[in-house]
C-alpha cells in the first residue's frame, strides 16, 4: 500500500530514528507529567473556593412544567448548568455552544454515577428550545429561564442596555462582547435541607472543559489547525451543516 505524506506537515518537523524519537517522547512526558500535577492542583483549588447561598427563587419552563432550580437536580446533590447561547425568536443556537453540548448524552450516565446531575439552560421559550433540540438529536435536560434573572445574575445575558455602554461584566472583568447572550457553565450544590449553593462558575475557554473534541485533536500533528481563520473556532459548525459551504463560523468563545 503507497503511503500519503502531507509534504507541508513533514517540512515543519524533523524525522528521526526510533531511538532518538523515545529521548524526546520521554521529554515530553516530564512536561506533560507536571501538567497534570498543575491540573489536579488547580482542581483541589476549585473545589476549596467559597461558596455563595442562592437566595432568589429561580423557576424555569420544563418539557413537565414549571420547575425551581433545586428541582433540577433530580434528586442528587451536584448540578452543572450549562448557559447555552439561544435567545428568543434565535432560528437557532450558537453553533460553540453546539458543539460542547455534542459531547453531553454519552457523558450523563457517568456524571450520574458520580451524583452530577447536567441541565443546559437558554432565555429562549421552552418551544424554540425543543425546537432546535428536536433537529440536533440530543436527549440531556434543556429548560427554559425565560422572562427570569437567571442568565443575568449569572453574567451570560446582556441588556440592551449593557451592550450600549460598549462593556458588560464577563468572565470577571468588564469587557467589550459582541452578542447579548454569552457562553459559560456554573456549578451549583444542594444540602441534605434543600438549600442551594453557587459553588463555581467559568467562562470564556474556561468552556473548553466540555469540549471533548478538542482534547482529541491537541494530540494529532495538526492540532486544533486555527491558524488563519478569522476566529478560533470559525471552522466549527452545527453537527448538521458540515457538508455545507462555510456560513460565517461559530459564535464568540474568546
Amino acid at each position: 500500500m503507497k503511503t500519503i505524506v502531507n509534504a507541508t506537515t513533514i517540512a515543519n518537523h524533523s524525522v528521526v530514528s526510533g531511538t532518538r524519537w523515545l529521548v524526546a517522547r520521554q521529554a515530553l512526558l516530564a512536561r506533560e507529567k507536571e501538567l497534570t500535577r498543575l491540573r489536579d492542583e488547580v482542581a483541589r483549588e476549585r473545589r476549596a473556593l467559597p461558596w455563595e447561598r442562592v437566595e432568589k427563587e429561580y423557576a424555569f419552563d420544563t418539557p413537565a412544567g414549571r420547575r425551581t432550580l433545586a428541582d433540577l437536580f433530580e434528586g442528587r446533590s451536584q448540578l452543572l448548568v450549562q448557559h447555552f447561547m439561544l435567545g428568543p425568536g434565535w432560528e437557532e443556537g450558537c453553533p460553540s455552544c453546539s458543539y460542547m453540548a455534542d459531547h453531553v448524552d454519552g457523558m450523563r450516565a457517568h456524571l450520574a454515577q458520580r451524583d452530577l446531575a447536567f441541565v443546559a439552560v437558554s432565555r429562549a421559550p421552552l418551544a424554540e428550545i425543543e425546537r432546535f433540540r428536536r433537529r440536533m438529536g440530543w436527549q440531556f435536560p434543556w429548560v427554559s429561564s425565560h422572562g427570569g434573572a437567571f442568565n443575568h445574575d449569572f453574567h451570560v445575558s446582556f441588556t440592551e442596555k449593557e451592550l450600549a455602554r460598549g462593556e458588560v461584566d464577563y468572565n470577571y472583568v468588564r469587557q467589550h462582547f459582541p452578542a447579548a447572550e454569552a457562553p459559560g457553565i456554573s456549578v451549583f450544590y444542594r444540602d441534605d435541607e434543600g438549600a442551594v449553593f453557587h459553588t463555581y462558575s467559568t467562562y470564556g475557554r474556561g468552556v473548553e472543559v466540555m469540549m471533548g473534541t478538542y482534547a482529541l485533536l491537541d494530540l494529532a500533528p495538526k492540532g486544533r489547525d486555527e491558524n488563519g481563520l478569522e476566529h478560533p473556532m470559525a471552522w466549527v459548525r452545527h453537527h448538521d451543516k458540515y457538508a455545507e459551504q462555510p456560513q460565517g463560523g461559530a459564535c464568540c468563545h474568546g
